[in-house]
């Protein structure tokens, strides 16, 4: 009997315990209901928002009509306000207090509150990710010591703002890098050094010293460059590709070797041809074949595209399209310039036109 009526006793208390928990959690839509209905009026996008952080839709505290206010005194408008909630709903938990010290801080690289508007507006994460104002403050201060202006600070926030976000420790873990790596160049100034990669990549503060150690290890010992021949390739052509994985870039590189051997290449053009225009590695294996055989197809020679080989930032579809139009024009892409199926489409159908011109006048002649 006794055994028997602990064990109703047990169940009674577990019942009301588990009872006490879905009352709590019953009460949780009321809260969100509210937080809901301001969404709706203010015109987010709910949906977007509870895939990209729903977590925040648990809280009890977010801020999002002193969040609109605020934006809205700096000049943003409600359908941006919007689009940042829909994209980043942390940036609804951030007090009034912490919003002010951070635009503040920003101000400091920014000229004007429209232009913060408009990074918040391509990136919201930017400014919301953290609420840390003392360590954006401190980046800040420790960037300006190391030789970097406003106009460096304010490229770095506008296309690489998770720099201001790191911690401290890990911006100066990269700086001190790249100093080393200047000095063991046998370069004298290191300021300058990182003043001219940061101008070339923004991105590189962000990134692992692992990954660019591997990157810059792999370039020089590739590629048999001297020590000046390797700082003008990473503060200039090369700066971009450092960000890469060390993997990718040696499968991409090998891709390359491969493809432009298959066509009569020598590893003397190859390496000219990737030193001259290093971003072609970004493209990737398949992409990179795809460029490739689509030009040798339309009768454009592999030694032309060694010579100008920017025109593999066109995609394949603007590929074809111009060198249908050149063609029809009477254009012999075999024996004439070809950089133009790279150039802007401004200048291209400028080109365009004059060539019409020329093919009737010859017509009618």
């Amino acid at each position: 009997m006794i055994r028997f009526s602990a064990e109703i006793l047990f169940k009674s208390v577990s019942f009301r315990l588990f009872s006490k928990k879905r009352d709590n959690a019953d009460s949780e839509p009321l809260d969100n209901e509210e937080l809901l209905n301001n969404l709706l009026t203010m015109g987010v996008d709910v949906d977007m928002a509870r895939k990209r952080q729903p977590g925040v839709f648990n809280r009890t505290d977010t801020r999002e009509q002193d969040l609109q206010a605020f934006l809205l005194s700096k000049g943003a408008s409600k359908e941006v306000i919007a689009s940042i909630i829909s994209r980043y709903p942390r940036a609804m938990t951030r007090t009034s207090e912490s919003l002010s010290d951070r635009w503040d801080l920003w101000r400091r690289i920014v000229t004007s509150d429209l232009e913060i508007v408009n990074i918040l507006e391509r990136s919201p994460e930017s400014f919301f990710r953290s609420s840390d104002n003392l360590n954006l403050e401190n980046n800040i201060k420790f960037l300006y010591s190391v030789g970097l202006t406003d106009k460096y600070l304010c490229r770095l926030l506008t296309n690489a703002p998770r720099t201001f976000s790191n911690s401290l420790n890990l911006n100066k873990q990269m700086v001190e890098f790249l100093q080393e790596v200047c000095l063991s160049l046998g370069h004298n100034g290191p300021k300058g050094f990182i003043r001219k990669i940061i101008l070339k990549n923004p991105f590189i503060l962000i990134q692992s010293t692992k990954r660019i150690k591997a990157n810059i290890e792999f370039l020089q010992s590739t590629f048999c460059l001297t020590n000046d021949e390797l700082l003008s390739l990473i503060c200039g052509p090369g700066a971009k590709i450092l960000d890469l994985s060390s993997d990718c870039m040696r499968r991409s590189y090998r891709n390359i070797k491969e493809k432009l051997f298959s066509l009569g290449c020598t590893a003397k053009e190859i390496q000219k041809f990737v030193l001259s225009y290093p971003d072609v590695i970004f493209l990737g294996e398949k992409k990179f074949n795809d460029k490739i055989d689509c030009l040798i197809e339309e009768k454009v020679n592999i030694s032309q595209i060694i010579e100008h080989p920017r025109i593999l930032d066109s995609s394949i579809g603007t590929l074809k399209s111009r060198i249908k139009e050149l063609v029809n024009v009477g254009y012999d892409l075999s024996t004439s310039n070809i950089s133009l199926l790279s150039w802007s489409q401004k200048r291209y159908n400028a080109k365009l036109k004059k060539l019409y011109i020329e093919q009737n006048i010859v017509l009618e002649n």
